[in-house]
């Protein structure tokens, strides 16, 4: 088989005698779906409304209820391994990213990138005439490599995506984040009313705009990386308030009421029983009213950015509906 560069044409005395040759781009089969992942982050099983939750999430269980929902997803619970197995399809430890990528020591299976001998989905799709787009977190690179300099062979645009706009870390200030397009850091300007969320979601859009109206015959994978709701917790005060008091009663009640509807849900088998609490957390009654207060509030604070980052999917969603 010819080399990508070999030229096939044919080169005579004169440009009459010659034929010219163009290689033929890739193309993407026939009814090759548009794809869109969308990743949130440190949320717990139970969070999500369509999985037994009381946090208003009602664009994601709209989704759930027109899709499928998975109960048996299994990865170590931490940001970097769960986004190697989803963007490679592959155990964590076996890509090179069995725990967070600031913990990577040197030995195989912790060396905080994506090896080499495993291709992203980015990868794969971008051979196949997909336009492949990250937005958001990354936290698949070694922190030695985040400077300006790089390397960048483990930023999004070295691991198949042909743009980038988020951030490389584990966490972020969702009010004045440090930020990265494509290779290269970008100034940021706090603004009145800003909050990173509703920016990646921006971002998103702009990149299906750009290529829907640019490329409209290929289709593409977007890859969107909410910082939400690792902390810190950074949510806009009025949602926070839509939140206040419901959570007065306690975690203890919450998650006896969360179980019973993931039962009734079929989402856990009828005779599925709560595990222990874990170590160091008390029982709702045994703690004092000022403690019941602030961890009340965390709980709002948290249900709050949940919320929130559910309102911008469905901006999404909307655009997407009518593009």
């Amino acid at each position: 088989m010819p080399g990508i560069d070999e030229f096939q044409g044919h080169i005579g005395p004169t440009y009459r005698e010659s034929e010219a040759w163009w290689p033929r781009p890739a193309s993407a089969p026939s009814g090759a779906p548009n794809i869109l992942f969308i990743v949130l982050d440190d949320v717990g099983f139970s969070d999500l409304g369509c999985f037994g939750s009381e946090i208003p999430t009602p664009r994601m269980d709209a989704l759930a209820a027109g899709g499928l929902r998975y109960n048996n997803f299994h990865v170590t619970s931490m940001c970097s391994p769960t986004r190697a197995a989803l963007l490679t399809g592959r155990n964590a430890h076996a890509v090179g990213v069995g725990a967070i990528a600031e913990w990577s020591n040197g030995f195989p299976g912790y060396q905080g990138h994506i090896t080499r001998h495993a291709a992203t989905v980015a990868e794969m799709l971008s051979d196949h005439a997909y336009g492949t787009y990250a937005v958001g977190k990354w936290h698949l690179s070694n922190l030695a490599n985040y400077g300006a300099a790089g390397p960048h062979e483990q930023w999004p645009l070295g691991r198949g995506f042909s743009r980038w706009y988020g951030f490389l870390g584990g966490y972020v200030d969702h009010w004045n984040p440090d930020l990265h397009e494509d290779n290269h850091p970008i100034r940021h300007t706090p603004r009145p009313g800003y909050h990173l969320s509703e920016d990646l979601v921006d971002q998103a859009i702009a990149s299906v705009r750009d290529h829907v109206t640019s490329a409209p015959h290929r289709p593409w994978l977007t890859y969107l990386a909410f910082g939400a709701g690792h902390w810190p917790l950074h949510v806009p005060a009025d949602e926070i308030a839509r939140q206040h008091g419901r959570y007065d009663e306690g975690w203890d009640v919450i998650r006896a009421r969360r179980l019973e509807k993931q039962k009734a849900l079929g989402i856990v088998p009828p005779d599925t029983e709560l595990s222990e609490r874990n170590p160091g957390v008390s029982a709702w009654d045994a703690l004092d009213a000022d403690e019941r207060k602030v961890c009340a509030r965390l709980q709002e604070t948290y249900a709050a950015f949940l919320s929130h980052t559910d309102t911008q999917i469905g901006r999404l969603v909307d655009y997407l509906e009518h593009t």
